[in-house]
């Protein structure tokens, strides 16, 4: 999806769904604890909070502006994004740009998405299309490592077919039984996975 086909207004149709925040928040936290790297990255590094005003450094759409998965990705050295974690859209643009900096020779040290088992996301149709919303606060991202994405979904995102990340397991389950699509570790996200959406 591109911003010339994003609603102007508030969707007709909203469906609150609350999340067990607090026992996945401490779950996911624990897990984040004993993770290992292979894109998670030194244990230290933190989310941070995306500005309202910034742009995905992938595509260059404002990334509180659209629906769907949001992420971050923290480098070694994060001189190209003037000293701050590179920020994305959507899942597709985080795997994208990390793809392509790994292969440029920079050094991936953490990545975070959203993760839709900790935050009271809203459902909606816009268009035809099923979108969740967007979550751009410090404390609505889970490590990499410790998150399943579904992919394949109903459920579309800034960039259309997109990842849905979650660290319950339960919530994974149920979005499949809902939604359609493939669960698979975060980890394991590559260039075909992409494609394949």
């Amino acid at each position: 999806m591109t911003s010339d086909n994003q609603p102007t207004s508030a969707p007709d149709r909203r469906e609150n769904i609350p999340r067990r925040r607090l026992l996945a928040g401490l779950a996911a936290g624990g897990a984040a604890a004993v993770a290992g790297c292979a894109g998670g990255g030194s244990e230290s590094v933190s989310p941070v909070s995306i500005d309202d005003d910034q742009a995905c450094d992938q595509c260059g759409m404002i990334v509180a502006d659209h629906p769907g998965t949001v992420g971050q990705v923290h480098f070694e050295d994060d001189e190209p994004e003037g000293g701050r974690p590179a920020q994305f859209c959507s899942g597709t643009c985080t795997y994208t740009y990390r793809f392509d900096a790994a292969d440029a020779g920079r050094t991936p040290v953490a990545t975070f998405l959203t993760d839709y088992s900790t935050v009271d996301q809203e459902v909606f149709e816009e268009g035809g299309d099923t979108m969740f919303s967007s979550h751009v606060e410090s404390e609505a991202f889970a490590r990499e490592t410790t998150l399943t994405v579904v992919a394949r979904s109903e459920v579309i995102g800034a960039m259309g077919p997109d990842l849905v990340p979650f660290t319950d397991e339960d919530d994974v389950e149920d979005f499949v039984a809902e939604y359609g699509g493939e669960a698979m570790p975060a980890t394991e996200v590559d260039r075909a996975t992409l494609e394949a959406l």
